[in-house]
């Protein structure tokens, strides 16, 4: 049987003006899928996607926040987020389309140590 190893997605781009924050969320879809642990770190211009009631009809893409709401049905309930990021997009993370819990520098370190991939996008 293979290895559970235990994936970290960091997450740095914004929802909008390239595919990488929707390939990010894909690839955590995927690993899930095959019965991998992940975990979500959202921070840069990533928080962005935390933000609640996003309207994006106009460019023509999918509303990433109803993607991040369906994480729990993938079992990826670790959704983190870089607390310094948040407060200066003064992100509400008790909108945010997921639960997600704010770290600080020195507990965002410990959670890189904890898992054994890191993937960021």
């Amino acid at each position: 049987m293979a290895s559970r190893k235990r994936l970290l997605l960091l997450i740095r781009h914004s929802p909008y003006g390239s595919s990488l924050a929707r390939a990010s969320l894909d690839v955590a879809l995927a690993a899930a899928a095959f019965d991998q642990p992940v975990s979500l770190l959202f921070t840069g211009d990533g928080v962005l996607q935390l933000l609640p009631d996003q309207d994006s009809a106009a460019l023509g893409v999918k509303n990433p926040g109803r993607l991040l709401a369906s994480l729990p049905l993938y079992d990826i309930e670790q959704v983190y987020v870089d607390a310094e990021a948040a407060a200066r997009y003064q992100i509400d993370l008790n909108a945010a389309p997921v639960p997600a819990l704010a770290l600080d520098r020195r507990a965002i370190s410990a959670l890189v140590e904890q898992h054994d991939h890191l993937l960021g996008f």
